[in-house]
């Protein structure tokens, strides 16, 4: 037997790895590790969303005659022992790329291998593996836009075909575990649905319309305009392979150049997930470090109340909190809403990217380490292709730019429902009787955002040693 041992690849279809089992002849045996290191790290809606997508994968392999092991424990006492009750040969799995995973897959490959049993890694998550795509001097790219013109024009793979079910082995698992089982409370967000078929269907519709429209749409957060795929990009319920033949296809059938660049847009979204991933792969200690360097460290606020006011959506910014109560009520976050407030917290309140990617990290049902960890550090100025320290979005003027009549503000911040859209944008200028009358409930701005930009851009320029004092 051959174990096929899967981990963010919760698919059946365009799985690299497992169609590599399939291919050796062998019968295949699917196993899913619940390890308590990984799980030191998750949370209660990203837990929600894996033991959802796994049941989903057990009756794919049940409805075949075969079945999903999963079992608990560390992975590399686990998977050993697994492939050894199964006399299996080999172990196959698709490649991880953050340092976290890369340390369990190191353990795991010495196990089997002083065990007798030969390991096997396949690169599946991403079109271009790290080490793929890189400057004339240098193991990785820095700047995405120099990465986005190799990425475009590189050719891609297709799609592999699922395992028949002669390939599968007749194998009978144990019950998934619930969530307090694994020592999780129930989500105070309300979890995506996160299957085979709802990637699918949300790929089809995606690709059938609203992909046309996505370079005018995309940043308005009432507009419903993105695709909402990144839930099943973080656990692999779609494969890169298989949306990207969905993209082409969709350029192809694409009526107006308008319409293909606005499906290039979407494409270049994608390439900046796999960016991510090469600048991780090669700098593994981003996830606690900046990535930039600094003359001296940046000096960043301790600030208990600060933090609090921003993760539960009571700054008095009415385009932050919206953001920050959708992250709380859906485990989701418009990708324009994330950037403003990661900049709010960075520059407004000038507190610690690290302290935002916790929260993210907490509550995002698709969070993924290379993906945020690039784009706090990117908001935070500290990172690869990092905005400017001396550029700081004002959360007024990105509100009346993206959400002009407060429809995603008011959806998210009830308290403002009776107010007008000017109000709700102006509302740092309104005297305290005009807030308390409209809003009795809601905050007035916590900081002054032009003292506050100000001070951010003296931080940076101290910590690079640029102040002229």
């Amino acid at each position: 037997m051959i174990v096929h041992w899967h981990r963010r690849d919760l698919r059946t279809t365009d799985n690299r790895g497992l169609a590599r089992a399939a291919s050796t002849g062998e019968p295949v045996v699917p196993l899913f590790v619940l390890d308590p290191t990984v799980l030191e790290h998750a949370s209660p809606v990203r837990v929600a969303c894996l033991l959802e997508s796994l049941a989903d994968l057990r009756s794919w392999y049940r409805d075949r005659g075969g079945d999903l092991l999963v079992a608990r424990g560390e992975a590399s006492g686990v998977v050993p022992q697994v492939a050894a009750a199964r006399d299996a040969t080999r172990v196959v799995w698709n490649e991880d790329y953050s340092g976290l995973a890369r340390e369990r897959d190191r353990a795991v490959r010495a196990a089997l291998e002083e065990a007798g049993i030969a390991t096997e890694s396949v690169h599946d998550a991403i079109h271009h593996e790290p080490g793929s795509i890189t400057p004339n001097q240098g193991d990785h790219y820095s700047v995405f836009s120099y990465f986005w013109k190799k990425w475009r024009d590189r050719d891609k793979r297709v799609a592999v075909d699922e395992p028949a079910a002669a390939d599968l082995a007749d194998v009978s698992g144990e019950p998934i575990p619930s969530l307090a089982e694994l020592g999780f409370d129930e989500p105070e967000a309300t979890p995506p649905t996160v299957t085979m078929a709802a990637a699918r269907e949300r790929v089809a519709d995606f690709c059938s319309g609203p992909i046309y429209d996505y370079a005018d749409r995309r940043d308005y957060p009432a507009a419903s305009g993105t695709s909402r795929l990144s839930p099943h990009l973080k656990w692999g319920t779609i494969g890169p392979r298989e949306l990207y033949a969905a993209t082409e296809r969709a350029a192809e059938g694409a009526s107006t150049d308008d319409d293909r660049e606005s499906v290039r847009e979407f494409q270049r979204q994608l390439a900046w997930r796999e960016f991510y991933a090469h600048v991780l792969a090669f700098n593994p200690e981003t996830v606690t470090e900046n990535f930039s360097g600094y003359e001296h460290e940046i000096e960043w606020r301790d600030d208990p109340d600060g933090l609090e006011a921003w993760q539960a959506g009571k700054t008095g910014y009415p385009i932050v909190d919206a953001g920050m109560r959708q992250l709380r009520t859906e485990g989701w976050m418009h990708n324009r809403v994330r950037m403003l407030v990661a900049s709010f917290l960075t520059k407004d309140l000038m507190i610690d990217w690290r302290r935002g990617y916790d929260w993210f990290r907490r509550r995002l049902a698709d969070h993924d380490t290379a993906n945020d960890v690039g784009g706090w550090q990117w908001a935070g100025s500290t990172g690869t292709d990092a905005q400017p320290y001396f550029r700081v979005f004002n959360p007024m003027k990105q509100g009346r730019e993206y959400d002009p009549d407060a429809e995603y503000i008011r959806d998210h911040v009830p308290e403002l429902a009776d107010a007008t859209a000017d109000e709700i944008h102006g509302w740092h200028e309104l005297e305290p009787a005009q807030r308390e009358r409209l809003a009795p409930g809601y905050p007035a701005p916590i900081v002054d955002h032009a003292e506050r930009r100000e001070q951010a851009i003296e931080l940076f320029e101290q910590a690079r040693g640029e102040s002229s004092d």
